[in-house]
């Protein structure tokens, strides 16, 4: 893939995210049904992108898919009524998301580096979004504009067939690799959602900003290590540093090098069915959302404290290990995705 095109998908994401935060945060907050918006606006974004990612396989047109996405979001920002605004606006979400990934998946090849910088700058758009959508700075308007260009540009320079394989959802032992993927991106749903630091308000840019790294630099570090150097050394050192969390220094490590498996997951689980990666990629992302309701229901969490988080780590470890084991056992040195631990 072109740096410029992925440049332009990346700068995309991040303004869908902030947009659909401000718009929640900013329009839907003080609303007598927030709860059922914020619900509905997480199942769409997250949960539908597993049968869209299906009609986004066999349509093979992700620029328009990811455009449609952008132009359905910015029509949220002008519905009267919220229920409808979140689910206009998580399903423009959820389109946006799947055009970009099958796009960076298709052109990433036997890399990880492209999927690291494209799925980095969501958590940063959430975070400033959901600071403006809870401030009193105005330019709601800007949330929307930003969305209609950017959808513009992407349909422009994304126009015809994109290059899809042909959609094929049967791949031999594609389900004995994506059960585990599956498990991993839940514990990191429900770790993000439920681990708690004493320094975190205080920190809390600093910690976003590790997310937003550990992401970035992990496709980077699994193209030069491969999969399992990357996924033992980033998660074993989580899991110890986790353990010295009650102090921000190794809690924000542990937070960067915990989310560094992020794009080695997806370019694993498209690996596992390559030709049905919008399938794949919604499967991981409604993982997100179950990892997500405990949380939602308020439901006790199961993490209470350094020893648990560490717990986590070691068990997302364990887990993603397991469809590496085939890439391992055809290692032929060291470095490189088709060395000795390549996968997700």
């Amino acid at each position: 893939m072109g740096k410029k095109l992925l440049g332009l998908y990346s700068l995309a994401h991040f303004w869908v995210d902030l947009s659909c935060a401000l718009l929640v945060f900013r329009t839907m907050s003080g609303a007598a049904d927030f709860s059922l918006c914020l619900l509905l606006y997480n199942f769409c974004a997250f949960a539908l992108q597993m049968p869209f990612g299906l009609l986004a396989d066999r349509l093979d047109r992700n620029g328009a898919v990811s455009a449609a996405g952008c132009a359905l979001t910015a029509l949220a920002y002008l519905l009267p009524l919220p229920v409808a605004a979140a689910v206009t606006a998580g399903i423009g979400n959820a389109l946006f998301h799947l055009g970009g990934g099958i796009d960076v998946l298709n052109g990433s090849g036997e890399k990880a580096w492209a999927l690291g910088v494209f799925v980095s700058p969501g958590a940063l758009g959430l975070f400033l979004g959901t600071l403006w959508g809870r401030g009193t700075f105005p330019g709601l308007w800007l949330g929307a504009a930003g969305l209609l260009v950017l959808g513009g540009v992407l349909l422009a320079v994304r126009r015809g067939p994109s290059g899809n394989a042909e959609a094929d959802v049967s791949a031999p032992g594609s389900c004995g690799a994506l059960v585990p993927l599956f498990l991993v991106v839940v514990l990191r749903s429900y770790m993000g959602m439920n681990q708690a630091f004493a320094w975190k308000a205080e920190w809390a840019l600093v910690l976003t900003l590790a997310l937003v790294l550990g992401k970035t630099a992990g496709g980077f570090v699994m193209d030069r290590l491969g999969a399992g150097r990357a996924a033992g050394g980033s998660l074993g050192l989580a899991a110890a540093l986790y353990l010295a969390s009650a102090l921000p220094l190794p809690g924000i490590l542990a937070v960067f090098l915990f989310n560094m498996t992020m794009p080695v997951t997806l370019w694993a689980a498209a690996r596992a069915m390559p030709g049905a990666k919008g399938f794949t990629f919604g499967l991981l992302t409604f993982a997100l959302f179950l990892g997500y309701l405990p949380s939602f229901l308020g439901w006790p969490s199961l993490l209470t404290g350094p020893a648990s988080y560490a717990a986590i780590a070691a068990a997302s470890l364990f887990l993603l290990l397991l469809p590496l084991r085939k890439e391992v056992s055809h290692a032929d040195g060291p470095g490189g995705v088709a060395a000795a631990d390549a996968g997700i």
